[in-house]
């Protein structure tokens, strides 16, 4: 009976640890998420009729969405950013980085600085830092570059955007990847690779056939992780091309922006916003069915 009892207030005890972060989980992930839901069944607006007597219109934001192809080029754009500054370019990136800075390498922690700095700084001041650097005539830092080597300047935001934002969303996440990653490579056992030198495995074998599916468990959490916080920038594209030149760097955060505070449709907005959210969930059913982990 005392041990139900003390059971009981331990349970109690844990729970009021853990009411502030439910509390805060409430208000500001699950609160958010149910009213976007609502929202997204009405015509809320920031102006006009529907801002001041919003009505229930069903499905009729979804429909619309469907046939809507700017809604189809930002799903598009953002899958092509996805692939190729979190799958791609993070990715390889942060493996190949964690795998170096695990060896006894000279300037190791001025390697691993330099690589973490840019996690530091938040979107927007990275966005206009890169700004700089892209920008069109002879004064910007990669025009100059460039004109070194005897190629002709460019805007480069204007000329390659898509490919821009991939550039400087990977140099912001390399250090997630290579933290993520040495996490995962430390797991491994060092006898492991021992034994596979005294029988002969060439490097390329061991990372093969040892390093890669001892490590695929990271890879995942990491690829789940990523591809979510990919979907989800907004301030680094915002700030580098506002999704523009016409629509090629419209990610759907930016088009949940265009279309709720720009064009002012609230509730067509937050159709998007369930969509996106939608393809996070599925994302993290995958990831979960992956792992074979039974929720």
């Amino acid at each position: 009976m005392a041990r139900n009892s003390h059971e009981k207030r331990a349970e109690r005890q844990w729970l009021l640890i853990l009411l502030p972060s439910l509390v805060l989980l409430l208000a500001f992930v699950i609160y958010p998420a149910l009213y976007s839901i609502y929202l997204s069944f009405t015509n809320e607006a920031l102006t006009g009729a529907a801002a001041l007597r919003p009505r229930f219109v069903g499905l009729r934001n979804y429909t619309r969405l469907l046939n809507d192809a700017k809604f189809w080029n930002s799903l598009f754009v953002t899958f092509v950013f996805v692939i190729g500054s979190a799958v791609i370019g993070q990715f390889v990136l942060g493996l190949i980085s964690a795998i170096a800075l695990r060896r006894p390498i000279r300037f190791r922690r001025v390697f691993s600085s330099i690589i973490l700095l840019p996690n530091a700084a938040p979107e927007v001041v990275a966005g206009f830092m890169w700004i700089s650097m892209l920008a069109g005539g002879d004064n910007a830092t990669l025009s100059r570059i460039v004109s070194f080597f005897g190629i002709t300047p460019a805007d480069w935001l204007q000329v390659f955007p898509l490919s821009m934002i991939i550039v400087v969303n990977t140099w912001r996440g390399i250090a997630t990847a290579m933290i993520l990653l040495t996490a995962g490579l430390s797991t491994i056992p060092a006898e492991i690779y021992e034994a596979a030198r005294m029988d002969g495995a060439t490097p390329s074998q061991m990372f093969r056939r040892i390093t890669l599916p001892l490590v695929m468990p990271t890879i995942l959490l990491y690829m789940l992780i990523s591809a979510v916080s990919t979907i989800a920038v907004f301030g680094l594209v915002y700030a580098l091309t506002r999704g523009g030149p016409g629509g090629a760097t419209e990610v759907v955060s930016i088009y949940i922006y265009n279309q709720s505070f720009t064009a002012f449709q609230l509730g067509y907005g937050a159709a998007v916003a369930v969509v996106a959210l939608v393809i996070s969930l599925i994302l993290g059913i995958a990831y979960v069915r992956a792992m074979k982990v039974e929720v």
